[in-house]
């Protein structure tokens, strides 16, 4: 038992070198202060300041935000509309739902980016800020549903019943019952949603237009002539903030109320 304790632990060490090695040399890089990122000469902040001074970056990171926050809300509200109404179906109606939302998580992000290019190009809906919100409040619905829903099998349906017995109308039910228990997963949907929006590249190429520059594809288009440390410090920032959301995401799905 020993020896195998010991095996597992040399695996799972591997494997945890193996995810989390290239991020961690991606972060030590962003501090070089040589131009080329393989040759270390020695620690610099100056990179990260580059950034700072950068309008087109400065242009991309406005966008990415814009897109972030306004596909969130739509999604959010989408979602959490879906997720209550599912609510009041019949088992065999909500499971046929759930197996309809699951499919945007499950097939390739190519096959969706194209399939919205294609489909706003039908509608002749020139490519831009609009039309990649669009695509991203698409792919977040599922997302924001699928949290949304497994916080409501978890509430108590005498909670709300009792609120009623006692006087209060249906959205004084859905205000002081349902929304305050729903909170913590509200809000772990929000930022997942946030942070997926944030770092699309895919769905993002096919559905973006002139002037709808994402970090994601700016990063793309500055590793075309190298990886310097500027993009090493790019993503580095674009990491931490995905996983502060992420990790502030799970802990409010883990509250209990």
């Amino acid at each position: 038992m020993r020896h195998s304790s010991a095996g597992l632990n040399v695996v799972s060490l591997l494997a945890m070198l193996f995810l989390y090695g290239p991020i961690f040399v991606l972060v030590l890089y962003s501090f070089n202060a040589a131009h080329l990122s393989m040759a270390w000469r020695g620690a610099t902040l100056k990179w990260y300041a580059a950034l700072m001074h950068d309008e087109a970056l400065l242009a991309a990171t406005a966008n990415s935000l814009l897109i972030a926050v306004v596909s969130t809300i739509g999604a959010t509200c989408l979602g959490g509309l879906i997720a209550l109404g599912m609510d009041r179906l019949p088992g065999r109606r909500q499971l046929l739902i759930e197996g309809t939302l699951v499919l945007p998580l499950v097939i390739p992000e190519v096959m969706m980016g194209v399939a919205l290019m294609l489909f706003f190009v039908m509608l002749n809906m020139p490519l831009g800020l609009t039309t990649v919100i669009l695509g991203h409040i698409v792919f977040n619905i599922p997302l924001v549903t699928i949290m949304l829903r497994t916080r409501l099998r978890k509430l108590d349906p005498a909670l709300g019943e009792a609120a009623a017995d006692l006087g209060a109308s249906s959205w004084q039910v859905f205000r002081y019952v349902t929304l305050p228990l729903l909170r913590p997963a509200l809000w772990g949907a929000i930022l997942v949603a946030f942070t997926v929006s944030l770092d699309d590249f895919l769905v993002t190429f096919f559905t973006a237009g002139p002037g709808a520059t994402t970090l994601p594809l700016k990063v793309y288009s500055m590793i075309k002539s190298g990886v310097t440390p500027e993009i090493n410090a790019l993503s580095a920032l674009l990491l931490v903030l995905s996983m502060s959301c992420v990790g502030l995401a799970l802990h409010l799905q883990r509250r209990e109320v």
